[in-house]
C-alpha cells in the first residue's frame, strides 16, 4: 500500500464551499478534516466529544455560550470541550483543520442549511 501525504492547508484552499469540511485523514476513532469558512456558523455543541480547531490561515472567532470568546489566529490550536455550546465565526476567509471523533455530527443536535453529513464529509476531494 502507498503512504498517502496530506497538505491539508492546499486541501483547504482548494475547497469550492464554504462551512462543508471534508476528511483528509483517519486515525483511530478520529477523523482529520479541513474546512473553507467566512461569516457565522451554527450555535451548537457536541455532548460527547470535544473538538480541536486548528488555523491553517486566517482568524477564527469561537464564541462560547458562558459569555466569553476565544480568538485564534493561523497556527494557534483550540479545544472546545464536549459539551460547550459554541459558534465559530470568521470576518475574512479563514481555513481550518479540525480533529474530531468520528462520532461527532457536524452540527451537533442543531440541524440548519450549513449542517453537512458525514456522507458529504468523506466524499473525494
Amino acid at each position: 500500500m502507498q503512504p498517502k501525504v496530506v497538505h491539508p492547508a492546499t486541501v483547504a484552499a482548494s475547497l469550492p464551499d464554504l462551512w462543508s469540511p471534508r476528511v483528509v485523514a483517519e486515525l483511530d476513532d478520529s477523523y482529520v478534516k479541513v474546512a473553507k469558512v467566512r461569516g457565522e456558523f451554527t450555535w451548537h455543541s457536541h455532548a460527547g466529544e470535544d473538538e480541536l480547531f486548528y488555523v491553517l490561515r486566517g482568524c477564527l472567532r469561537i464564541e462560547l455560550e458562558s459569555g466569553h470568546a476565544v480568538e485564534l489566529r493561523e497556527g494557534d490550536v483550540y479545544v472546545v470541550p464536549k459539551g460547550v455550546r459554541h459558534r465559530p465565526s470568521a470576518a475574512e476567509e479563514c481555513h481550518l483543520m479540525l480533529i474530531e471523533r468520528k462520532s461527532t455530527a457536524h452540527t451537533g443536535g442543531e440541524v440548519s442549511a450549513l449542517t453537512r453529513t458525514l456522507a458529504e464529509q468523506l466524499r473525494p476531494i
